[in-house]
């Protein structure tokens, strides 16, 4: 007979702590060792979860994002059409693009906080990819088609000889770029914040972009500060030369750029809306940590998914080693339950199902552990190489 428990959470998405205190008698489990790895993001132990704080950070984040992209949008279309640079309007989009986008973004930021209801028991927090998957088709559609029409423009029209507006363009693209620039420095101190806590390097910390919210609008400063190198190119090699095809390349450039980064944006996006699951080394010690338990005799399967910034799902088929009634089973369960949600304070799901385990299953389990210790391996020579 199977049995399965569910693991209660509070409203912030941190688990709370089961009732039931350990029975006298009952066998304990080791402590895990303490690692650096949780099933969402990794987190020291010292680390606070006040409520709300790393959404606080992501938010200053966005609007100081917004703040620039605005301003910046206006004085690109002002000096793009007092310039007549196709370049320079195709940058104006991008801005304009990515003001949008932080409007998007700053609807998931709170859409993503509400507390689970009937319709939805698991909460909102895929809201964030979600609105993150709207802010890529708004970075495809309105900063990337835009870009190729006015490099088309360009080409065809042949370009205006009159550089009188010239002068003011690249001092528009100028301050854009410190604006940009300063912006994006934000965005990368909060990443920094987030490595540093969670012991992984930079380079990793932006691979592993686990606040889809600040992933966007990392990805929009780099290649907006791109753009506008790309802009001041094609406008500067445009007055140097007199020929259009330079501008009409650097719309073309601006445009490849983004329609790559909204592609990027999108894929990861779509692959949490649809159900990813949470990072392999982080599964191997979820997986491990179950296998030390004395009472665990096998772990037939192991899933995991992403149901936001701060919640994971963890469901778990074991076979208990025989000869233990039904209360001990019980008892087993709270306590695992207990000590996961203690290392593992993301994991605010945790459902345990108690199963008779075949040779088959045994033998896939086998497998099961044995590929994700290679997929592991392979993920740690990647990030050394």
């Amino acid at each position: 007979m199977s049995r399965s428990a569910t693991h209660p959470s509070d409203q912030r998405g941190t688990p709370g702590t089961p009732d039931t205190p350990d029975v006298p008698g009952t066998p304990r489990a080791p402590e895990a060792p303490q690692s650096s790895h949780a099933p969402d993001r990794p987190r020291r132990p010292d680390r606070g979860h006040a409520p709300g704080g790393e959404d606080a950070k992501t938010a200053v984040t966005v609007l100081v994002a917004l703040g620039a992209n605005l301003v910046i949008a206006l004085a690109k279309a002002v000096g793009g059409m007092f310039a007549g640079s196709p370049a320079l309007l195709s940058e104006a989009a991008h801005s304009v693009a990515d003001s949008l986008n932080e409007v998007f973004l700053l609807a998931s930021l709170k859409r993503s906080k509400r507390a689970p209801d009937d319709l939805h028991p698991f909460g909102y927090g895929k809201e964030r990819y979600f609105w993150s998957l709207l802010a890529a088709v708004g970075i495809f559609v309105m900063g990337g088609c835009f870009s190729f029409f006015q490099g088309a423009e360009a080409l065809s029209s042949g370009g205006s000889e009159d550089h009188s507006g010239y002068v003011v363009g690249l001092a528009v693209l100028g301050v854009a770029f410190i604006a940009e620039g300063s912006s994006l420095v934000r965005a990368l101190f909060q990443v920094r914040g987030h490595a540093r806590e969670t012991g992984r390097s930079m380079v990793a910390e932006l691979r592993a972009g686990d606040d889809p919210t600040l992933r966007t609008v990392l990805a929009e400063d780099s290649t907006a500060c791109l753009g506008v190198v790309f802009a001041l190119v094609g406008m500067g090699l445009h007055m140097v030369t007199g020929d259009a095809v330079h501008e009409a390349t650097a719309s073309f450039l601006i445009g490849a750029l983004l329609v790559y980064v909204a592609y990027r944006l999108a894929r990861d996006a779509r692959g949490r809306l649809i159900g990813e699951a949470i990072d392999p080394a982080q599964r191997r010690e979820l997986r491990r940590f179950l296998e030390e338990q004395p009472e665990v005799d096998t772990v037939t399967t192991l899933l995991t998914m992403r149901l936001g910034n701060e919640s994971t799902l963890v469901a778990a088929r074991i076979d208990l080693v025989p000869g233990l009634d039904s209360e001990v089973v019980e008892e087993v369960l709270v306590r695992v339950k207990k000590a996961m949600a203690r290392l593992w304070p993301h994991a605010d799901q945790i459902f345990l199902d108690v199963t008779d385990a075949s040779a088959r299953d045994r033998a896939r389990a086998r497998e099961d552990r044995r590929a994700l210790d290679e997929t592991v391996a392979a993920a740690e020579r990647e990030e050394k190489a």
